[in-house]
């Protein structure tokens, strides 16, 4: 009978089963009981088993004894990422991924080990969101979620299979959000003629605002003067840090500007550079702009407050849109057949359809919508104003807002 080798203390044995099945142990710490944990590793084959030990000798080497990192669950590692991830991004996107983590990835998946994932694992995400009647687009937006989850497991070091990282996401859904009509457009104007923050839906289906830039709009960038308006902060409710408890403070990422208005309201800076940009104003929003001035006192100086002058949440002003809509009788269709109001954010849609429609060019549209990078030269930037403004003035003109 051959002798075994010596093994030296503290690098791990190697040992058969009662099963048959090839085990590797490693001593790696203790636990917070004060117990000395040993990390167990199962294999088809010794030499299976030899290299999950080579590793495991590997990573105590280069980080330290560990309570465990071979045995995470994902909801343990999904809580631990998301502490770090909401350091890292934008407030709207970190609550995005927690949502998805939440309730769909770790009432999946949350029980299984990060190195036992298989392909048909990710695939059970997709099958639950699906039986829930979600969009194509949501499913593939958390699948992102989780691929950048696993992703950044490896990255620190913990075992996932390729297999399972590779694998495909649901698919590209077809975006269900439309453009109005002139005609469907012309009957909101219309609706909303009496209102006296009419000048709001105009700088929606006109100058194509996003809801939040429109909220967010002070007086300060504001300039009749040089009929032009400054959009370079967005107004946004911030999480606190610990749900629902304004003391503790609010979840920002690391180098985030924001100003702080009132509760959880925030100015902030839009996410991308295009979305900081100049844009001339219609000659009819000038007006409309100069009578609504001091009908509605800020102390925010916000444009488009609630009637006491506070912010103006985002919910409350989609209620506002789908008061209009509906009583303008507008609705648009879906490629199934199925009717629904339109979202406030098509407004936005049809102003950039009505650029395209009186010709203008698609440099242009990109620049007033905010796609585009900054002008970094004044007399570029003039050229700009001028093509953008006449731009505008002909979509005005076509909803029937002649100065």
């Amino acid at each position: 009978m051959t002798r075994s080798r010596q093994r030296i203390k503290g690098t791990g044995s190697i040992y058969q089963n009662s099963r048959g099945q090839w085990v590797a142990a490693i001593e790696a710490g203790w636990t917070a009981q004060g117990i000395r944990h040993r990390l167990t590793f199962k294999a088809r084959t010794a030499a299976q088993a030899r290299a999950r030990l080579t590793e495991a000798q590997r990573r105590i080497a280069a980080e330290g004894p560990a309570v465990t990192f071979t045995t995470v669950t994902m909801k343990r590692w999904a809580d631990q990422w998301l502490a770090e991830r909401q350091r890292m991004v934008r407030p709207g996107t970190f609550v995005s991924d927690r949502s998805a983590i939440r309730r769909w990835i770790v009432p999946t998946l949350g029980h299984l080990r990060l190195d036992s994932l298989t392909p048909a694992d990710i695939r059970k995400v997709a099958a639950f969101q699906e039986k829930g009647g979600l969009a194509v687009a949501t499913m593939q937006r958390t699948h992102a979620v989780l691929s950048k989850l696993l992703a950044d497991a490896v990255a620190d070091g913990y075992q996932v299979c390729q297999r399972a990282r590779d694998m495909a996401g649901p698919g590209q859904g077809i975006s269900l959000r439309q453009s109005l009509s002139i005609a469907d457009a012309m009957k909101i104007l219309a609706a909303a003629a009496e209102r006296p923050d009419l000048s709001r839906w105009v700088a929606a289906l006109v100058e194509g605002l996003r809801p939040a830039e429109a909220l967010g709009l002070t007086w300060d960038m504001i300039d009749l003067d040089t009929e032009t308006m400054t959009l370079a902060w967005q107004l946004k409710a911030l999480p606190y840090a610990e749900h629902r408890n304004p003391d503790s403070g609010f979840r920002v990422p690391r180098a985030f500007e924001s100003r702080h208005l009132e509760g959880a309201y925030h100015l902030v800076r839009p996410k991308t550079r295009a979305g900081s940009r100049v844009i001339p104003l219609v000659p009819w929003l000038i007006d409309a702009l100069k009578r609504w001035r001091g009908k509605v006192a800020s102390p925010h100086g916000l444009v488009w407050p609630r009637d006491d002058g506070t912010p103006r949440s985002a919910e409350f002003d989609r209620q506002q849109w789908y008061e209009i809509v509906g009583q303008a009788q507008v609705t648009v269709t879906l490629p199934d057949g199925r009717t629904r109001p339109p979202l406030l954010y098509e407004a936005r849609h049809t102003a950039a359809t009505l650029l395209l429609a009186n010709g203008v060019d698609e440099t242009t549209i990109r620049d007033v919508l905010g796609h585009s990078s900054v002008l970094s030269t004044q007399s570029y930037l003039h050229t700009d104003r001028t093509r953008s403004r006449a731009a505008l003035v002909l979509v005005a003109e076509s909803l029937g807002l002649g100065r």
